[in-house]
């Protein structure tokens, strides 16, 4: 790959294909003059696609984030379907901070890829959301080394079961 290609794509992949960051960043001008074909940033996102769908985890939660943020430049169901198949392989057995992180992601593909889904996919989607954060809610408050609720904004198992009746609420009044 010869240099001019090699810094479009570190661009482009740093904003996980956002020209909106790229402009926020003072770079836009930079990545535009590459003249990057729609059909090879097409190619980077399928490769980021990829990428953090490996790194999927129960103890970092940086690849979902990752995927929430290329959905938002790139809508394709394979995102949402990945993240799927990843949380009900994993998530249930993980903590509770964990399961929160997860179902709130999954919740901004959806918001995100909406176009892209027929309506039972979205109905399915959001049927593991809601099963994730109902068993936080109904469950105890479970929480591993490292996952602090200070660090999510939250203070106690009523802080967390509000952020996810709020992500329940949010469903809800999607599909209603």
């Amino acid at each position: 790959m010869n240099d001019q290609l090699g810094r479009a794509k570190e661009l482009f992949t740093t904003y996980n294909g956002s020209a909106f960051q790229m402009f926020r960043n003072g770079c836009i001008e930079e990545y535009k003059q590459y003249n990057i074909p729609k059909q090879l940033e097409t190619d980077w996102f399928e490769e980021m696609v990829a990428r953090y769908t490996k790194e999927l985890s129960i103890r970092d939660w940086n690849a979902i984030n990752r995927l929430v943020s290329i959905a938002a430049n790139y809508p394709n169901d394979k995102i949402l379907k990945n993240v799927l198949s990843f949380a009900s392989r994993n998530v249930m057995s993980s903590d509770s901070i964990v399961k929160l992180m997860y179902a709130e992601g999954i919740i901004e593909i959806i918001n995100k890829i909406k176009p892209q889904l027929s309506h039972d996919s979205r109905i399915e989607a959001y049927k593991t959301a809601f099963l994730i954060l109902d068993d936080i809610i109904k469950k105890p408050l479970v929480i591993d080394t490292g996952h602090e609720l200070e660090n999510y904004n939250m203070k106690d198992k009523k802080s967390l079961n509000e952020r996810a009746k709020r992500s329940i609420e949010k469903i809800e009044s999607d599909l209603n």
